[in-house]
């Protein structure tokens, strides 16, 4: 079976995505003072410096690591990989994402393998240094409607649980075991899918976490390129955050400053989290609820948990895993426990981060470079070679799939279905017209003008018709129009944010795993089309 081939087109033609991604990648002024270091490498090369004036907690980040993998199948990279971590001169690559059942959409694969070719690159440049590529795994939180979906040949699956509480810590029931019963239907057909079905048979076995699930999984899938998964919700972990997290709850110090930046925001950015006067979640089994504060102290909102200052410092001192940081404090936390010097995200991420500046500055916590997550659309053969066949560009691709369908029509047509050239002879007609009436009644040259306006609107609507009546002379090509233009964009939006990895891999084998990362782009942003041969 053939390997995928690469082909690069910018974001912009893309036509999906927002104006802060773009002015981003673009490195437009108005966003920089919302960030600390460029998407470059010598942006890479004083992130360094800064990491190495604030260094973290290597032992402990390297004995909970050990601990997380001392039951899984060892792989030597990782296992080289933590043992380097205890290295000052070792830094972190780093992307984060929830723990989504069957690893949720595809873009959480290109968002792994751009922070392992990341590091790679970075190797490569500094051979005195070391570079390991880290997966921080959301498992926090509790968004089980968003977590306990995926799609696969066009139909949602979706994890009918009654637990609740952080999705992490949830455990693997029957009503999930039944998901993978329905996959197995749809994915062993496939030359390789007997072998995936296997995999989450194993991995997701009744009573085990989530959060663990998860680490066994991506280790099977990731472990060869070194990807170390970290599950951050770690007594330990929480207890080296625990300075920051008092401060919150005493202060509430990171609202302000997340407000005074976004005041400062370009109006024509969508601002993506403001954050509350608490960024703090109360964690237990079944349970992630706001704290918040009230005139008795501090109290735990959906329930009658109740605290007076005293005692929430006191719990906090003795329990850290109970305190969880949310959007705003989140990426801090991150990076105090990591020896990190990028962050790989998409563009809601990239977006919140920026509005944190001022609440690492203020930490301590130097921010790492952010990077925007590779993007790549994988075309099957069968479709490949309807695109060709078709005259399809790759910009085209991502046209709305009526004007892709006029625009192939058009090309197949022996006639123009356009009549712009009589629209301009219609314009140019009236105008002599409303010179002429003028002449004799200036008050008969706006009739004159409406009239135009009438004439123009019926040859728009004859336009119309000519067109309709072509997409029906070609109802074969206008139905393979409609097979390119759901895989490209099923449900009208791009692909990785839909469709699962799993029948891919089902369909093309792990070595797709080898060309996704392949074809991964390090530093210079490009969106990326994989196409088998057609």
């Amino acid at each position: 079976m053939s390997h995928f081939y690469a082909q690069h087109i910018s974001y912009r033609q893309t036509k999906s995505f927002s104006a802060l991604v773009l002015d981003y990648i673009e490195q437009a002024p108005e966003l920089k003072p919302f960030y600390a270091f460029e998407p470059t490498m010598a942006g890479l090369h004083e992130a360094m410096s800064a990491r190495q004036d604030a260094p973290v907690n290597r032992t402990l980040l390297q004995s909970v690591l050990q601990k997380q993998y001392d039951t899984l199948p060892q792989q030597a990279k990782v296992q080289e990989n933590i043992r380097l971590l205890a290295d000052a001169r070792c830094f972190t690559v780093c992307t984060a994402h929830q723990p989504n059942i069957f690893t949720g959409h595809l873009y959480f694969i290109y968002k792994i393998f751009h922070a392992i070719k990341l590091a790679g690159e970075l190797q490569k440049e500094y051979p005195d240094h070391f570079f390991v590529p880290v997966y921080y795994m959301g498992s926090e939180d509790a968004d089980i409607k968003e977590l306990g979906s995926i799609q696969v040949h066009g139909k949602t699956y979706t994890w009918r649980t009654g637990q609740t509480g952080a999705v992490g810590r949830m455990v693997v029931d029957k009503e999930l075991l039944g998901i993978i019963n329905e996959l197995d239907g749809h994915l062993s057909v496939e030359p390789f899918g007997g072998q995936v079905v296997a995999l989450m048979r194993g991995f997701y076995t009744i009573g085990k976490t989530i959060s663990q699930a998860t680490i066994e999984l991506l280790h099977e899938l990731f472990g060869k390129y070194g990807l170390i998964v970290l599950q951050p919700d770690e007594r330990a972990l929480k207890a080296a955050f625990v300075p920051v997290m008092q401060r919150e709850l005493l202060e509430g110090f990171s609202q302000p400053l997340v407000a005074g930046t976004v005041s400062r925001f370009p109006e024509k950015y969508k601002v993506q989290a403001s954050g509350r006067d608490i960024n703090l979640f109360y964690l237990a089994d079944g349970l992630r609820e706001r704290i918040v504060a009230d005139d008795d102290g501090f109290a735990v909102v959906n329930t009658s948990l109740k605290f007076s200052k005293g005692q929430i410092l006191e719990e906090l001192n003795e329990q850290p895993e109970r305190f969880s940081p949310n959007v705003i404090l989140r990426p801090l936390y991150q990076e105090t426990i990591l020896p990190n010097i990028a962050f790989i995200g998409g563009g809601g991420e990239l977006a919140y981060w920026m509005e944190l500046r001022k609440v690492f500055q203020a930490a301590w916590v130097p921010m790492p470079v952010m990077f925007l997550r590779n993007s790549f659309l994988l075309l099957p053969g069968q479709i490949n070679k309807l695109r060709t066949k078709y005259g399809i560009s790759d910009a085209d691709l991502f046209l709305p799939e009526q004007v892709l369908g006029t625009q192939v029509v058009q090309k197949l047509s022996d006639m123009p279905l356009t009549l712009g050239q009589y629209q301009e002879k219609l314009l140019d007609l009236y105008q002599q017209m409303a010179a002429q009436v003028s002449g004799v009644d200036p008050t008969l040259s706006n009739h004159t003008l409406a009239l135009h306006k009438q004439a123009q609107d019926k040859v728009s609507r004859l336009e119309k018709k000519l067109i309709r009546a072509a997409r029906r002379r070609q109802k074969d090509a206008i139905s393979q129009i409609h097979k390119i233009h759901q895989s490209v964009l099923p449900n009208g939006t791009l692909q990785e944010r839909v469709d699962n990895i799993m029948p891919w891999i089902s369909r093309y084998g792990f070595r797709l795993m080898d060309d996704i990362l392949a074809s991964s782009n390090a530093i210079n942003p490009t969106f990326t089309i994989l196409s088998e041969p057609a």
